[in-house]
């Protein structure tokens, strides 16, 4: 048996991870790398493993994020043409992600080759995008969709279980059964890993016993604010900016989960008084599907939440949420100079709508920007994070002026006391442990920590390490 580590090694984005055993060949997730320059030519690369393609059996999904799924069209594209098995609401939601993933991939090849006409840029060949639109409708033809808690076999001598991760919905913990002949080996992937006794969904589900564990690394190194000081900086932020100041509050947000746990507590403050009712602009149709594809899934929320679905059906306008589809209703909002809080992706600001939204309130004092989640190295997002004075957005240099706030306590990613919490569920340490899914100083930082829990055989894979998994006797 042997586990090919081909993406998320060492840094956060490009998760995949290429599996040898039992007599199969198969992936678990086959992620977009986000961030920088170098994304797109290291995307078109990815998938080179030098074997056909057609040769791989399945893949597993553990959630629908891009940074997990964003290369399966590709995958298709390219010669795949096995099953991709996740969760049912993992399977909607990609539909929605995938799909918008390749109107994206197919413009930004539109508006580069134009860039380079217009500057006379001479190339042999035009850019393609990564993959189409139908390229992604027929790659979603291979999903199956496979429930929570129960066992299910992809293939002879492997079985698999999906459980709860807490971290988007539909998002799982994996765990593999591999078996030869008389031996048994049990394979452990976390996933992301939500944090828990936070709204929304509910807490990972703990992991008794692995023989291998390959887990996630984002936050690692730092903690996060318990939500009692997080809700008081999200009240400061927001009624510092709406009433003091007289501008509007601008949030980068992921379509999927982070935008829905947004809604959540900005209705939850209302309902408890502790914000004035406001109107809430959510300017992503992604995000409109997303929360719908939620409301769908009511038995994977938590039971506050689905009491306060309840309560918001009952007061429609405390707060009123207002979902924007029409691009001539998403320029509107940029003509407003107070008073909008205007929720929209992408999380990390290197896409969609959100770019618009930050090039007209970036310059202006009275407006404050509220960064809910990770934010990778090389984006628009990190930049903004980092303290730039200065951000260029499409072609543009544009001054930041307004305040930024990073609200830390949203991240739908466990910190290191959740994330170790979780590893002291397991009754005895793995005999390997793989620390994936985090920057290169966290992971290393957070394997020293799991090493102080006693476990021996801790290591930080690199980019393209293939790792042997030995045969228990």
């Amino acid at each position: 048996m042997r586990i090919r580590f081909l993406g998320a090694a060492r840094e956060v984005t490009g998760s995949c991870f290429l599996l040898e055993g039992a007599g199969a060949r198969f992936l678990v997730d086959c992620g977009m790398f986000q961030g920088g320059r170098e994304a797109y030519q290291r995307n078109l690369a990815a998938l080179d493993f030098g074997f056909p393609l057609k040769a791989l059996d399945f893949v597993i999904l553990t959630h629908a994020h891009i940074d997990h799924s964003g290369l399966l069209p590709r995958l298709s594209a390219l010669g795949f043409r096995g099953p991709v098995y996740a969760t049912q609401a993992t399977c909607d939601l990609a539909e929605v992600l995938l799909l918008d993933s390749a109107h994206i991939q197919e413009k930004e090849a539109e508006w580069e080759n134009r860039r380079r006409h217009e500057r006379r840029v001479r190339t042999r060949r035009e850019r393609a995008p990564l993959y189409t639109v139908t390229q992604a409708r027929q790659c979603l033809r291979q999903f199956r969709p496979c429930p929570y808690d129960a066992e299910w076999q992809p293939a002879s001598g492997i079985r698999v279980v999906f459980r709860d991760a807490g971290h988007i919905l539909g998002s799982a913990i994996t765990e593999l059964w591999f078996s030869e002949a008389e031996s048994t080996r049990k394979v452990v992937f976390s996933g992301d890993l939500g944090q828990p006794d936070r709204p929304v969904l509910n807490d990972p589900t703990p992991i008794a016993a692995a023989d291998v564990l390959i887990v996630e690394s984002t936050y690692g190194n730092r903690l996060h604010k318990n939500m009692a000081d997080t809700e008081a900086e999200l009240v400061a932020a927001l009624e510092d900016t709406l009433r003091r100041k007289h501008g509007n509050v601008i949030v980068p947000a992921f379509a999927v989960g982070r935008t829905q746990e947004v809604l959540f507590i900005l209705t939850d403050l209302v309902r408890r008084g502790r914000l004035s009712p406001m109107t809430i602009h959510v300017d992503s149709p992604m995000a409109e599907a997303a929360t719908r594809l939620t409301l769908k899934h009511l038995n994977l929320l938590d039971s506050e939440t689905r009491n306060l679905i309840e309560w918001q059906r009952r007061h429609p306008e405390s707060p009123a949420i207002r979902f924007v589809q029409e691009i001539e209703e998403s320029m509107a909002l940029n003509e407003i100079e107070a008073g909008a809080v205007i929720i929209a992706a992408s999380g990390m600001c290197d896409a969609g709508r959100i770019k618009h939204h930050l090039r007209h309130n970036l310059p202006r004092k009275q407006s404050s920007v509220i960064i809910t989640g990770f934010q990778a190295a090389g984006t628009l997002g990190r930049r903004l994070v980092d303290g730039a004075r200065w951000v260029r957005i499409f072609g543009e240099e544009v001054p930041v002026k307004a305040d930024i706030h990073t609200i830390g306590g949203l991240s739908a990613h466990a910190d290191k006391k959740a994330l170790l919490g979780w590893l002291t569920q397991f009754r005895q340490p793995p005999d390997q442990c793989f620390i994936v899914h985090g920057e290169a100083a966290t992971a290393e930082a957070f394997a020293g920590d799991v090493r102080g829990l006693g476990w021996s055989e801790v290591v930080v894979p690199k980019h393209g390490d293939t790792r042997e998994i030995g045969w228990r006797q």
